[in-house]
């Protein structure tokens, strides 16, 4: 069986990047094809492998301001020629399930959400864009063209796999579509369990850590570590656009501690040793959700989104209801260590390791093919 993986460009690693990894692992001799893509993406998780691009990778800025070519990344989309293969995975957040493939091909789409900025955030995405009124009405009028041609190209797909329910839901809204639950996959065996009851006080910390951007409300969790004073200690791991901004908000504040970009062996190491990892954003899935857990930390969680599938209240986490700082103090100022059993934690996490990811691929592939 002939099969090519289709993913929206490779310029970032998010948990969709890792999701393609283990396609790519699964399908070891299928190309990949890819709107653009930055060497170091490459490098990272996918050197060797054969990989396709569209016309934007030579394009001047086509790399570093991919966002210049949006109006024209359907078109590319569609210029990739998929005929002779058997299955078509399209792994994406907007373009990539555009592809036109051959009447005797399967395509499935693995889904992490209808395009967000087309759909459930475009309002939102438009009011944050730092241009004039003017200049916004040309970019709706763009979106709104990209809006229909997203539509239909949710009809070129023969079967949907949504990342988690929050995102079938939307699916099902957006474009009219039935789908299959499979959760993203998590390296669950890179975290460790430690045994934190000798932890001195002034080595704890709860700990955040994204891409730093303004939906991700790490501004409201700066905001409470600021009110809840020194003995409350706070690390945050990433790096954004909202980097510089989130720093001036911290001021003078000595308990809150920016750590930049971390190897993915220190961001083990800091989940292990961590009180609590902080989730104050509504995410599709949320895989640092899962990876807390996975070193059998306890999460603090918006309850909203993919954290009410992964997280359960009192036994691997707290909730907060509101995305306030208000919200998060009161529930870190109730939280104890002490009332979660880290491996109990560990153990759930397990539900959504890579095995049990590539397990239910296979068994979804067996039973359309």
């Amino acid at each position: 069986m002939k099969v090519a993986l289709i993913h929206d460009h490779l310029a970032q690693d998010g948990g969709a990047e890792k999701v393609l990894k283990v396609l790519a692992d699964m399908f070891p001799e299928a190309p990949i094809y890819t709107l653009l893509y930055e060497k170091k993406q490459v490098d990272k998780y996918f050197k060797g492998r054969h990989i396709e691009t569209s016309i934007i990778q030579k394009l001047p800025g086509g790399i570093k301001h991919y966002q210049w070519y949006l109006f024209f990344m359907p078109i590319a989309v569609e210029f990739f020629d998929l005929r002779g293969y058997d299955l078509v995975i399209s792994d994406t957040s907007s373009f990539a399930k555009g592809v036109i493939t051959s009447p005797d091909t399967l395509h499935i789409c693995y889904c992490h959400t209808p395009t967000r900025y087309l759909w459930s955030d475009t309002h939102q995405y438009i009011n944050e864009l730092k241009y004039n009124k003017y200049f916004k009405k040309i970019i709706s009028l763009v979106l709104n063209r990209i809006r229909m041609w997203d539509r239909a190209a949710a009809d070129r797909v023969d079967l949907f796999i949504a990342n988690s329910k929050t995102v079938q839901k939307r699916i099902a809204k957006y474009y009219r579509r039935e789908s299959e639950v499979i959760y993203p996959p998590v390296e669950t065996d890179k975290f460790q369990v430690l045994d934190l009851g000798n932890q001195k006080p002034e080595d704890k910390y709860f700990l955040i850590g994204c891409r730093l951007a303004p939906y991700k409300r790490v501004d409201i969790v700066i905001a409470a570590f600021k009110n809840l004073g020194a003995e409350y200690k706070l690390k945050i791991f990433g790096d954004g656009v909202d980097l510089e901004r989130l720093k001036s908000l911290v001021g003078e504040s000595s308990n809150i501690e920016f750590l930049g970009r971390v190897s993915e062996e220190e961001k083990a190491v800091l989940f292990s040793n961590a009180q609590a990892f902080i989730n104050p954003q509504e995410e599709d899935f949320g895989i640092t959700v899962v990876e807390s857990m996975a070193a059998g930390r306890p999460v603090i969680a918006y309850q909203k989104g993919g954290a009410t599938e992964t997280v359960i209240e009192g036994k691997t986490g707290l909730f907060f209801k509101e995305q306030t700082a208000e919200a998060i103090v009161a529930v870190i100022k109730k939280f104890n260590s002490h009332d979660f059993n880290s491996t109990e934690i560990r153990a759930w996490a397990e539900k959504f390791s890579v095995i049990n990811f590539q397990n239910q691929i296979k068994d979804f592939i067996a039973k359309h093919k």
